[in-house]
């Protein structure tokens, strides 16, 4: 699949993608790509940040292929039932793990549990073996419950501009064969 045949959707996670974020660099150019944006960035609540999810994914003209990361890949995976449009691929970017009480922010567990069946779309999940929300364990189990090709990003923090992924150039090379794959 060709970028100009898609709807890409970039679903980042709390606070949003700041411009320094590669789903922000990446979303730039790409000439289909759209931000699935929410009311309220720094207070999810789940009901509302799926059905702007659900709302981006119906509206589409074409298939979608959705890039999520962080609490974008719950938003993304909970709000699926309501897709009345064909989503075509995901790209999972460091899933947190929603069931762990101990990490924070807290409103992470609202997003929870995963469903654990496999996804109606091919997948990729991408995670990291330090990120501070999710343990790179819980990470592989959910790839391997919802069918997702996991793949090991080695230490590389929650992979966002604050851990050093900016453009993320590895990422885009991946994204770029997932897409192709389509």
């Amino acid at each position: 699949m060709k970028v100009k045949d898609a709807d890409i959707l970039f679903v980042p996670g709390y606070t949003n993608s700041g411009p320094d974020h590669w789903q922000s660099r990446w979303q730039s150019k790409l000439s289909t790509a759209r931000r699935v944006e929410q009311a309220e960035w720094s207070k999810p609540v789940r009901e509302d940040w799926t059905a702007a999810m659900s709302n981006a994914v119906n509206a589409s003209e074409r298939p979608v292929v959705i890039v999520a990361h962080s609490l974008g890949v719950p938003t993304a995976i909970q709000a699926i039932p309501q897709f009345r449009k064909p989503v075509v691929g995901a790209f999972l970017v460091a899933p947190p793990d929603v069931a762990n009480p101990s990490i924070r922010p807290k409103h992470l567990m609202t997003f929870g549990p995963y469903p654990r069946d496999p996804l109606p779309f091919p997948s990729v999940v991408i995670a990291s073996r330090n990120d501070p929300y999710s343990t790179f364990e819980v990470a592989e189990e959910n790839a391997a419950a919802w069918g997702s090709l996991f793949i090991d990003a080695g230490e590389r923090g929650h992979i966002n501009a604050d851990s050093g992924h900016g453009p993320w150039p590895e990422g885009s090379l991946t994204f770029a064969k997932f897409l192709s794959q389509l």
